[in-house]
């Protein structure tokens, strides 16, 4: 899907599903069914799931987490560290290098 891999390549982008859809040719409803059916979670969680991995190899690479935070596609690097801590249980600080 021309959409995964348009986030793939920029985690930040903060393009509506909506938005995406024009991009591609489709509706916000197909895609977000086609999400559901192919990937068995939302757009959302999607995207969130592929921000945190695309932060993990960034982090790994001693990256400050402010700088990871606003890479990958988060407003506030405190909004970053509360979905970090929510999906692995720590702060992303404690990963990093």
């Amino acid at each position: 899907m021309a959409l995964c891999a348009a986030l793939h390549a920029d985690p930040a982008d903060n393009r509506t599903l909506a938005a995406f859809g024009k991009q591609v040719g489709a509706s916000d409803r197909t895609l977000s069914r086609l999400f559901t059916a192919d990937l068995g979670m939302s757009f959302p969680q999607w995207r969130t799931q592929l921000r945190l991995h695309h932060a993990l190899l960034l982090l790994a690479d001693d990256m400050p987490v402010t700088t990871v935070a606003h890479r990958c596609g988060w407003s506030s690097a405190s909004a970053f560290i509360d979905a970090f801590r929510r999906t692995f249980g720590h702060t992303p600080g404690a990963h990093r290098g």
